[in-house]
């Protein structure tokens, strides 16, 4: 009895972020339904890859500040890793190169 509590905390907080997701889809698509029966379109934003490299920038800063809090870690594990390098790490290592990749995606395909 005692675990539902947390269980439908954690659901209810997803039904709702979800939720408010889907509403905010349902009205842009009522928006661009509401501009077409005008005969107008929307205005396409610019795309530009400062977003890509800004967003790598910070991924790669939490992923690497995760990586270094969670290497401390690895010295409590009695040396049953190499290099302290223990499952725990995924957690700093998938911003950290998740950050890298969105960095080097803004170089590679820059148009300039």
């Amino acid at each position: 009895m005692n675990d539902i509590i947390p269980c439908l905390g954690v659901v209810g907080s997803l039904i709702v972020i979800f939720g408010f997701l889907a509403f905010l889809r349902y009205m842009n698509y009522k928006e661009t339904l509401a501009l077409a029966e005008k005969g107008l379109t929307k205005t396409e934003a610019r795309s530009s890859n400062k977003g890509l490299l800004r967003w790598g920038i910070v991924t790669t800063a939490i992923g690497f500040a995760l990586t270094i809090g969670l290497y401390t870690i690895g010295f409590a594990s009695a040396d049953n890793y190499p290099l302290h390098l223990g499952p725990w790490m995924l957690g700093g290592f998938v911003p950290l190169f998740l950050g890298i990749g969105l960095i080097l995606i803004h170089y590679l395909t820059d148009k300039s």
